[in-house]
């Protein structure tokens, strides 16, 4: 099948059901509620779009290692700050639900320094992770809203 005779195909599907939804909000007295397209259950990956998206976003300026959309995990290479060459981090992103909520969002942050030539393992700051799920979350909130308002 040609991708025109697909795209035909499926442009007259579309046209089908919207002309059924036409027919059936007319059937009854009271105003149907209007359905979110925007709702994190229309997506082809296996957890919530908008978070994933997000933290892709976030993540953008380190190298990723694994990137699976099914599972919901991005896990980057170490990242040197080239203001900061003596240090580098390594980060976990778990995302666990379909929903779009806090609690669906898991960061995990690994930091090492540079000490005679060698990595040595560090403690990152919890704030560090906080706020790597606070830039997560609230971009994640301006894709959906935009997907909504759009």
């Amino acid at each position: 099948m040609s991708k025109l005779s697909a795209l035909a195909s499926r442009s007259a599907a579309l046209a089908l059901l919207g002309v059924a939804a036409l027919g059936l909000s007319a059937c009854g007295g009271k105003e149907r509620p209007k359905a979110d397209l925007a709702a994190s259950q229309v997506t082809t990956i296996g957890v919530n779009s908008y978070l994933w998206r997000a933290s892709l976003d976030a993540l953008s300026f380190m190298p990723l290692l694994q990137a699976d959309s099914s599972g919901g995990v991005i896990i980057t290479d170490w990242y040197a700050n080239p203001a900061n060459p003596g240090e580098r981090m390594k980060v976990t992103v778990s995302i666990l639900d379909r929903d779009l909520r806090a609690d669906a969002l898991r960061v995990a942050a690994s930091r090492q320094v540079s000490q005679g030539g060698a990595w040595v393992d560090a403690p990152v700051q919890a704030a560090t992770v906080q706020k790597l799920e606070e830039i997560i979350l609230t971009r994640a909130r301006d894709l959906r809203r935009g997907a909504i308002e759009g």
